[in-house]
């Protein structure tokens, strides 16, 4: 059973904090008007552990996202990040939580008008911290090296591919050294080589910074490579949680269609 924690971290003991979930969603609903999108969803995403989220288009994928983040309400239900529900906290307390989570967008979401450069180097502009201009400077040459993009700092999104954008992109997400990782369907659109470097990327980042790590996908290659849980959204409940092995095994009828159409390629969420 989920527990929907109130105790912030800070007020527990090391050893007991450590054992509290990133992220805990707990029987959350979402409807827009008549549209139900989430229908009483339950997950738990550990540190260090990956879970994907799969589903076709309009199953409340990227909803799920936003609600984990705050940038929308929940109807009913809780949602909490290292324990701490984030249900009507005042913005200023909802946002140095947010400070914690990086957020990759299904598109990127890169400023046209600012180079690769200026891009990562954005959120650090009001970091806590007060960094200096040649501070963010440096910390984002060091993230852009760190996702292979090191050789591009001064080009515009726009002379750059889809798929390098994608990179910056989650080198900006990781601009405030995050414990937890949102990625909003990572390869999407990309050919798959490009799509194979931002799975070995996300491989390697999880490797070396043990973040906590929410992928939405409807990639199941992807799903299977990089995460530890895949769960299957279906009509807004997650219709099965497990390994890909354990997708594999199922009897549902949704499950192996969405399994077979997946590997003909004809599901393209």
């Amino acid at each position: 059973m989920i527990t929907a924690f109130d105790t912030t971290l800070k007020e527990m003991p090391t050893e007991e904090a450590s054992l509290v979930p990133a992220v805990t969603v707990r029987d959350l609903h979402k409807s827009y008007g008549e549209h139900r999108v989430l229908n009483g969803i339950n997950l738990r995403v550990n540190r260090g552990e990956t879970v994907a989220v799969l589903g076709r288009s309009g199953t409340g994928k990227s909803v799920l996202l936003r609600l984990i983040v705050g940038l929308d309400s929940p109807d009913s239900g809780s949602v909490c990040i290292n324990g701490q529900n984030i249900g009507g906290l005042h913005m200023d307390r909802l946002g140095k939580i947010r400070m914690k989570i990086g957020f990759l967008f299904q598109h990127a979401a890169l400023y046209d008008s600012l180079s690769v450069i200026e891009n990562v180097a954005f959120p650090l502009e009001h970091h806590p911290r007060g960094m200096s201009a040649s501070e963010r400077t440096n910390r984002a040459r060091q993230l852009l090296h760190e996702v292979g993009m090191d050789g591009d700092l001064g080009k515009m999104p726009s002379e750059i591919s889809g798929g390098m954008q994608k990179r910056v992109g989650l080198a900006r997400a990781l601009a405030l050294d995050p414990e937890i990782l949102l990625l909003d369907e990572p390869t999407a659109g990309l050919d798959p080589i490009s799509s194979g470097e931002i799975n070995n990327l996300i491989l390697k980042l999880q490797r070396e910074r043990k973040m906590a790590t929410i992928v939405v996908t409807h990639d199941l290659h992807s799903a299977a490579l990089i995460a530890n849980v895949l769960a299957l959204l279906n009509r807004g409940d997650v219709l099965i949680e497990g390994s890909y092995e354990d997708l594999e095994r199922s009897e549902i009828t949704f499950v192996k269609d969405f399994l077979k159409q997946s590997q003909e390629g004809v599901c393209r969420g």
